[in-house]
C-alpha cells in the first residue's frame, strides 16, 4: 500500500476533526499525515506525565522542545529497529528480544548488545528487556576497561605504575565521569600531565646550569630567602631610619620609639600584646648604620631576627653578630636569581613526584601509554553506543504511541478513564476533585493566555509533604458551586505517583461553570449585594455607637475632674446670676401630625394597590397560565446570565492554557459542558450508605418570614377581593395612579 492509497480514519472530538492512529500502517505513513490535521505542532520536554528521558532523547537538537520533525524522526527509528509495527500499539510490560529486526546490520548491534547487557546483570539466557535493566547506564559499564567514552579509570590497565598514575592525574589535572560511574581522565587531562613534566624539566635544568648563582645557600636557600622575606619591610624601615638621623640628629629621639607608646600598652598584658609590639621599630637606631643582631631587638622580631643571623648573616658574610647597611643591600641581587627563578616556576602539578619521576616519565614516554588506552577505549564506541541504543529502542516502544496519542490527536485527554500526558495530578477542594490539573511552567505566559481559555480556573502553590518541594498547578473547575471558593483557601493535591501536597490558591479566573450556578448567579448577586449594604450599615452603626460611647466617657471624665477640683479648692461665693427664662414649651401641631399619618397611610395604600394589582392580574389568568408566569417572571431575571454562559460553556477551549506552558496547539481542545462534568467530580455518597437523617445540630427553622409572605398574599387577596365587592372605595386619584 502506498502513501497515496492509505487511507486514515477521522473522528470528530471536542469540536475538532482529528485522526485515530489504529493500526501499523497508521504509524509507517504518518509523515505522510497534512501536519495542518496534527492536534499539536510542539510541546515542552519537562513537565509531562511521561519519562522525561523518552522525551530528552526523542529531542533531537536539545532545545527543551519536541517538533512534529523530531516525532517523525523517532517513529521513523523505532519502525526501522523492530520487525513488527504493531507492537507498540500495546506494547507488553517487557520487551521481547525476538522483536528486534536483524536484518539489518544496526538491529544486530543492538541485539548483541542486548545480550551482553543482561550477561552484565547476570540475566544471562534471558529472552525479555525492561527499563529496569536498561535505564541504569552506570550499573551496565560498572566494572567495564573500555566503555567507548573516551575515559580510562585505573579499571582500564592492569600495570600498578599506570594505575598509580591515573590516579595521580585523576587528583591533581582534573576529573571527569565514564559511562561507569568512575572518575577518570581524557585525552586532555593527559597532554596536560605531559605538557607539565616537560615544564617542571625545563625549570629545574636552568637552575642545574648555574646552581651557584641561582641557589647561593644551596639547599637552604629556600628557608633563607623566606627569612629575608619576611624582614625585609622591617629592616629597610630600619636603615631608612638611621640614614634620617645621620641627615638630623635631632630626629632620632622622634624616630625611636618614644616612651608614650610603651605606656599605652604598659597595663596590657604584655605576652598578649605581641602584634602592638611588632610595629615598633626593630632596633634603636645605631649612627653607625649597622644592626646588631645578637642585642637591643625588638622581642617581637628577636627568634626570626636569631635564624636570620644563623641562615644568612654568617654564611654569607662571616659573622652572625650584626649586618651592615651596604651588606644588607647587597643580599638584594644575591637573591635576585632565585627570585626570578621561582617567579617562572612552571609545571608545579608534577612537583610531588619528584624530579628524577618527572624525567623518567618523559623518558618513557608514558603519556603514549595513557594514550593507547584512550585510543583501546574509543575503538569500542560503537559497541557501546548500541548498548544506549538498546536502552533507547526500549524507551521508545513503551512511551512513542503515547506520545503520538497526545500529540497527533488528543486521544488520552478525550477518552474516558485515561488521563493525558499534561495532566499532572488531581486538586481535591471544597467537596470535589478535579482532573484536569496540570503544572504551570510561566506564570507570565499563564496571565497573557488564560482570559482566552473561558475555564474557571483555581492556581495553587503546592508544597510536598515530607520534602518541601514547591509546585505551582492550575486546576481547571468544570462542575459544581464556586460560592466558597476564595484565594487563600487551603486543599488537598496529589500527583500521578500518588504523593500528597498541601495546596493554597493564589489566583482565581472566573468563568461560567454550569448553566445551574449561571440561573442562581442573579439572586446570589442580589443577596450578596443586600449583605454587603446590611454589613456596611451595621459597621456605620457600630462606628457611631463608639464614637458616642467614647464621647460620652470623656464628658464623665471631664465632670468628675472639674467636680474633684471644685472639692479640693472651692472658689468664693459670686452672686448667682439672674437664671435666664425657660422657652415656653413647643404647642403641639396637630396639623403637621397629620400630614405624616397621611402620608404614611397614602404610601401604605399604594403599596397595597401594587399588590393587589399584582394578585388581581395573577388571579385573573387561568390556571394554566399562572405556572408560565412565575415561569416568565423567573426566566426574565436568570435567562440572560444562562443565555451568556451557555456560549461562553460551549467556547472553553484548553489550548490556550497548554500554549502558556509552551505547547504550540494546532487545534481547539474544547471542554464542553457534558465532557466538562467528566473533570470535575462532585461528592457522591457510596452506593448502599446508609444515612441518618436526624442532625442533632440542625438549626430549627422559624416560621415567621413564610408566614409573614402568606400572611402578604392573603392580604393582597383580601383587599382586592372587598374592591371588587364594592365594599372598599379608594380615592380617585389612588386609581388612576
Amino acid at each position: 500500500m502506498s502513501a497515496k492509497t492509505h487511507i486514515w480514519s477521522f473522528s470528530t472530538v471536542g469540536g475538532v476533526k482529528r485522526v485515530n492512529l489504529e493500526s501499523a500502517s497508521d504509524l509507517k505513513y504518518l509523515d505522510q499525515l497534512d501536519q495542518k490535521l496534527w492536534t499539536a505542532l510542539s510541546c515542552p520536554v519537562q513537565g509531562l506525565e511521561i519519562d522525561p528521558k523518552t522525551l530528552t532523547l526523542i529531542d533531537g537538537n536539545n532545545d527543551g522542545q519536541i517538533n512534529v520533525p523530531d516525532v517523525l524522526e523517532a517513529v521513523r527509528w523505532i519502525l526501522f529497529m523492530i520487525n513488527d509495527a504493531k507492537e507498540l500499539l500495546k506494547p507488553e510490560e517487557k520487551f521481547p528480544l525476538n522483536l528486534i529486526n536483524t536484518e539489518h546490520e544496526e538491529g544486530r548491534k543492538i541485539f548483541s548488545s542486548a545480550k551482553v547487557i543482561l550477561q552484565h546483570l547476570g540475566k544471562e539466557g534471558e529472552q525479555f528487556l525492561s527499563l529496569e535493566h536498561t535505564s541504569d547506564i552506570e550499573k551496565i559499564f560498572t566494572g567495564t576497561p573500555f566503555n567507548g567514552d573516551g575515559i580510562i579509570t585505573e579499571d582500564s590497565t592492569e600495570d600498578p605504575d599506570l594505575k598509580a598514575l591515573i590516579n595521580y592525574i585523576t587528583t591533581y589535572f582534573g576529573n571527569v565521569k565514564d559511562r561507569g560511574g568512575k572518575q577518570g581522565i581524557n585525552s586532555d587531562h593527559i597532554n596536560a600531565f605531559a605538557n607539565a613534566c616537560i615544564k617542571y624539566d625545563l625549570w629545574n635544568s636552568h637552575c642545574e646550569a648555574q646552581p651557584k648563582i641561582v641557589k647561593p645557600f644551596d639547599s637552604d636557600t629556600a628557608s633563607a630567602y623566606a627569612i629575608y622575606q619576611q624582614l625585609k619591610d622591617k629592616i629597610d624601615d630600619y636603615f631608612v631610619r638611621c640614614n634620617l638621623t645621620n641627615y638630623d640628629q635631632l630626629t632620632e629621639s622622634v624616630l625611636n620609639i618614644s616612651a608614650s607608646k610603651v605606656e599605652l600598652i604598659s597595663q596590657l598584658n604584655l605576652s598578649q600584646s605581641i602584634d602592638q609590639i611588632a610595629g615598633f621599630p626593630i632596633s634603636k637606631i645605631n649612627p653607625q648604620n649597622e644592626l646588631l643582631l645578637s642585642e637591643g631587638i625588638n622581642p617581637a622580631w628577636k627568634s626570626i631576627v636569631d635564624n636570620f643571623a644563623k641562615t644568612v648573616v654568617k654564611p654569607q658574610f662571616g659573622s652572625a653578630k650584626k649586618i651592615t647597611q651596604e651588606q644588607w643591600y647587597s643580599l638584594n641581587s644575591i637573591f635576585g636569581p632565585y627570585a626570578e627563578w621561582m617567579a617562572m616556576k612552571a609545571g608545579s602539578e608534577v612537583e610531588m613526584l619528584g624530579l628524577e619521576k618527572v624525567r623518567q616519565h618523559i623518558a618513557d614516554k608514558t603519556e603514549t601509554k595513557l594514550t593507547e588506552l584512550i585510543d583501546r577505549d574509543i575503538a569500542v564506541e560503537s559497541e557501546a553506543n548500541s548498548i544506549i541504543n538498546v536502552d533507547k529502542m526500549i524507551r521508545y516502544y513503551f512511551d512513542i504511541f503515547k506520545l503520538l496519542q497526545n500529540f497527533v490527536t488528543f486521544y488520552d485527554f478525550y477518552s474516558p478513564g485515561t488521563k493525558a500526558i499534561f495532566q499532572n495530578g488531581t486538586l481535591y477542594i471544597d467537596q470535589r476533585s478535579c482532573d484536569l490539573t496540570m503544572t504551570v511552567n510561566d506564570m507570565s505566559r499563564h496571565n497573557m493566555m488564560v482570559s482566552f481559555s473561558g475555564m474557571y480556573l483555581i492556581y495553587c502553590d503546592c508544597t510536598l509533604s515530607g520534602s518541601g518541594e514547591k509546585r505551582q498547578i492550575v486546576a481547571a473547575l468544570t462542575n459544581g458551586d464556586v460560592d466558597n471558593l476564595v484565594v487563600g483557601r487551603n486543599a488537598l493535591y496529589y500527583d500521578r505517583l500518588g504523593r500528597a501536597w498541601k495546596a493554597t490558591i493564589t489566583k482565581i479566573i472566573e468563568n461560567p461553570i454550569s448553566i445551574r450556578q449561571a440561573f442562581w448567579a442573579p439572586y446570589r448577586k442580589v443577596q450578596r449585594m443586600i449583605e454587603n449594604q446590611i454589613n456596611k450599615f451595621a459597621a456605620e452603626q457600630e462606628s457611631k455607637a463608639d464614637a458616642a460611647a467614647a464621647a460620652k466617657v470623656a464628658g464623665a471624665h471631664e465632670n468628675m475632674v472639674k467636680e474633684t477640683a471644685a472639692t479640693q479648692a472651692p472658689a468664693p461665693a459670686t452672686p448667682a446670676a439672674p437664671a435666664a427664662p425657660k422657652a415656653p414649651p413647643t404647642p403641639f401641631d396637630i396639623g403637621k401630625f397629620v400630614g405624616i399619618f397621611a402620608a404614611i397611610s397614602l404610601a401604605l395604600g399604594a403599596l397595597g394597590s401594587i399588590l393587589a394589582s399584582i394578585v388581581a392580574g395573577f388571579m385573573e389568568l387561568k390556571w394554566w397560565q399562572m405556572p408560565l408566569a412565575i415561569l416568565g417572571i423567573i426566566l426574565s431575571i436568570s435567562g440572560p446570565s444562562m443565555l451568556i454562559a451557555f456560549f461562553k460553556l460551549r467556547k472553553r477551549n484548553l489550548a490556550p492554557l497548554l500554549d502558556a506552558n509552551g505547547w504550540a496547539i494546532n487545534a481547539k481542545a474544547t471542554v464542553n459542558i457534558p465532557f466538562g462534568n467528566t473533570l470535575t467530580h462532585l461528592a457522591v455518597l457510596p452506593p448502599n450508605a446508609k444515612i441518618n437523617i436526624q442532625d442533632p445540630f440542625t438549626k430549627k427553622k422559624s416560621p415567621v418570614l413564610l408566614i409573614f409572605i402568606i400572611g402578604m398574599i392573603a392580604a393582597g387577596a383580601v383587599f382586592y377581593f372587598l374592591i371588587k365587592m364594592g365594599h372598599l372605595h379608594l380615592p380617585a386619584t389612588l386609581l388612576n395612579w
